[in-house]
């Protein structure tokens, strides 16, 4: 389970390092993926194979359900930590997410989310507003 909030800097090469508690979790690497909330989610292998085959649903797909998996697997990438438990975050993400030198690493549950660190900061003020209403409509049902 990913939990927390870290504040990093992006390096010149557009390194930025993992949290260390989380490291082990990931030595065989990690995929990362645009996020809906212009961020860039971060998955184990483990947990992107299980994303992966929750899609696969028989041997003829949907249209929508191609156009889901061309949107999400092309804009997919693998990568492996650095010997100093770094990522370089790909150029292609880093624009979607408009991430610039201060970045945020947040754990959500089985995968991370990294955020520009500006955006994050508005999006933790509307999720903070949100929460409670959230938790009690769903111990309502």
């Amino acid at each position: 389970m990913f939990l927390g909030e870290y504040d990093y800097k992006l390096d010149e090469k557009g390194r930025v390092p993992v949290p260390p508690k989380f490291r082990g979790d990931l030595r065989d690497g990690i995929i990362l993926v645009p996020g809906p909330e212009k961020c860039i989610f971060a998955y184990t292998p483990f947990e992107w194979k299980k994303l992966s085959e929750s899609l696969s649903t028989g041997t003829l797909l949907s249209n929508k359900m191609r156009t889901l998996n061309r949107a999400l697997f092309s804009t997919a990438f693998r990568l492996n930590l650095d010997g100093q438990g770094r990522i370089a975050l790909p150029v292609p993400l880093r624009n979607y997410a408009g991430i610039g030198e201060d970045v945020v690493i947040t754990g959500a549950n089985t995968y991370l989310e990294i955020w520009d660190k500006q955006l994050w900061e508005e999006e933790k003020t509307n999720s903070l507003a949100q929460l409670w209403q959230i938790i009690e409509t769903i111990e309502k049902h």
